[in-house]
């Protein structure tokens, strides 16, 4: 029997998506829940498993296309088709390995032949776009395995030669000369593009203006320094420094609730909760999971759930709704090493809070001075809602907390 696999329901406001890339080829054999292919949409990348086992028969969409919910993206053989399939590669490895074990010893170690290959290792090869002759097998009588790939592909990665690669002598003149300047164009991907047209958005939109002021981190150091260890081994988790932040910020808040708003229209709509959203930087772009009622998380709560987003977002299994609905939004770029910068909003927020990098400076401290851990704070607020007044005190609110974290656990 003949299955369409077809493009899931997209989340809500999204109305198509890009074809990634296909993770098996027509002929395949697949098994049921087994991810097939990828589609991108703006913020996340959808997988589509198997719906049985069987045969992928035919693909219909290729890599790149742009695809709606409903449309066909392949045809699955489900049934006899997958156990033939599987069969016939059986049966195929099971003579290739019958015939290897005739040829004599004296090969054992050579670069192999094509015809001396799986077809999984041959899969391989084709994928990487590399011939057998390339590879040294380690196999009986010169067979290549997929270890074999693996290892080349990563001695090809360092630039290194492998075993059986014949590296040919050049002349240094002659290869200088033979240098070209190029260039490369490639598409954005739809995060990237959808990341830029809310980033122009949102400078044309708001009248976004930045106010900074620093902080210094010794309580909060002396704290997490002192409590860590007992704080990972109850709770199976790390004590961050994001944990301390959100809990400011959300105090900061509760004083100055326009900037937990947000503009829809000539409407401002005010919120009695506190969904932060948190920056991170995945291998596809920046994203900013939101974690709900942080108000309500203890610290331990927190770190477990910005832990699960992280991963989720370097995994690429981030869903839609972990994406949206956020009143206001933390992001550090003192991890990469900035200094200072100016965070752009988070549309339809009101506000956001750039933390940076702690470095030790000198400061002035009861007519002394003294070396102490230092950040720079940078608050970004829509001055259509938000006071100049409001974000200072705002982001005083935050430098207290952070100076006396005893004031988080007193809520003061």
């Amino acid at each position: 029997m003949s299955i369409e696999i077809k493009v899931p329901v997209l989340p809500e406001s999204v109305t198509d998506a890009t074809l990634v890339a296909w993770h098996k080829k027509a002929g395949d054999r697949v098994s049921r829940d087994e991810n097939l292919v990828d589609l991108e949409t703006d913020k996340v990348v959808l997988e589509v498993p198997a719906p049985a086992d069987g045969v992928l028969q035919e693909i219909k969409v290729e890599d790149g296309a742009t695809v709606t919910a409903g449309d066909v993206l392949a045809v699955l053989a489900e049934g006899e088709g997958a156990a033939d399939a599987g069969q016939d590669e059986q049966d195929s490895e099971e003579t290739e390995e019958a015939a290897a074990v005739e040829k004599p010893q004296a090969d054992q170690g050579r670069p192999a032949k094509a015809g001396k290959t799986s077809p999984a290792v041959r899969r391989l090869l084709e994928e990487h776009d590399l011939e057998a002759a390339m590879v040294t097998g380690s196999g009986k009588d010169g067979r290549i395995t997929k270890a074999d790939v693996m290892n080349f592909l990563k001695g090809d990665e360092r630039g290194e030669v492998t075993p059986g690669d014949h590296a040919p002598t050049v002349d240094v003149e002659e290869a200088v000369v033979g240098l070209e300047r190029e260039e490369q164009r490639v598409p954005m991907t739809r995060l990237r593009a959808r990341i830029a047209e809310r980033m122009v958005d949102a400078q044309h939109t708001a009248a976004m203006l930045t106010t900074f002021n620093e902080v210094d981190l010794t309580e909060v150091m002396a704290l997490r320094s002192r409590y860590k260890d007992s704080f990972e081994k109850k709770h199976g988790v790390r004590l961050g420094f994001m944990s301390f932040f959100a809990k400011a910020a959300v105090e900061g808040l509760k004083k100055f609730p326009v900037v937990n708003a947000s503009v829809e229209d000539n409407d401002i709509v005010y919120h009695n909760y506190y969904d932060i959203g948190i920056a991170v930087s995945s291998q596809r772009g920046l994203m900013v999971p939101v974690l709900r009622d942080v108000d309500q998380m203890s610290f331990a709560r927190f770190e477990e759930e910005l832990s699960a987003m992280a991963k989720k977002a370097q995994d690429g299994t981030i869903g839609m709704d972990d994406l949206t609905g956020g009143t206001f939004t933390i992001t550090n770029g003192g991890i990469f090493g900035s200094m200072m910068s100016t965070p752009i909003l988070n549309p339809p927020q009101s506000a956001i809070l750039g933390m940076h990098n702690i470095q030790q400076r000198p400061m002035v401290i009861d007519g002394e001075i003294r070396v102490r851990p230092m950040m720079y704070l940078a608050v970004t607020y829509d001055h259509r809602i938000i006071d100049g007044r409001e974000a200072v005190q705002f982001l005083v609110t935050i430098k207290e907390q952070l100076e006396d974290p005893g004031r988080l656990l007193l809520q003061v």
